[in-house]
């Protein structure tokens, strides 16, 4: 049997395989979502999770303590320099339909931006965890322990 890779432009799946794969994509309670609060439960925060009062509905937060946490998945968000879409310096874009997912990722970011500098006039920290930075759980548990350290209302601990 030989095995042809796909030409440029092709996609590996049908039209209607993909178009159930994207529609199956959640956004709520995401895994990667379910490792962010498992690892804030770990280090003892109390949070609210997709608080829609806030700008943008942050994945987690705190109103009292004024912090905010994203978890963005690196394709739908942009992440430039990612380890896992192996994007170089700028988003991966797919190949068929190229201007609609450019523009698309493009708004998203810019949206991102908006969302993160008006929580932050309101006094918030802001957070972004992306998604390929979930893998290694220790690494993570220490941006977030960091992240929660520079709280001024609670102190250093």
């Amino acid at each position: 049997m030989v095995h042809r890779r796909p030409s440029r432009g092709r996609d590996i799946v049908s039209r209607a395989k993909r178009s159930e794969m994207m529609r199956s994509v959640g956004q709520r309670e995401t895994e990667e979502e379910r490792v962010v609060a498992a690892v804030l439960k770990e280090l003892g925060e109390r949070f609210r999770a997709n608080i829609r009062s806030l700008p943008g509905s942050p994945d987690f937060g705190n109103r009292t303590r004024l912090w905010a946490i994203f978890v963005h998945g690196c394709f739908w968000h942009g992440h430039e320099h990612c380890r896992i879409t192996k994007s170089n310096g700028k988003a991966r874009i797919p190949v068929r339909n190229a201007a609609y997912w450019s523009d698309k990722i493009e708004s998203n970011k810019r949206r991102d931006r908006s969302k993160a500098t008006q929580l932050r006039r309101l006094g918030y920290r802001v957070l972004t965890v992306w998604g390929c930075r979930l893998r290694d759980r220790d690494r993570l548990k220490r941006v977030l322990r960091s992240f929660l350290d520079r709280d001024p209302l609670r102190g250093a601990r």
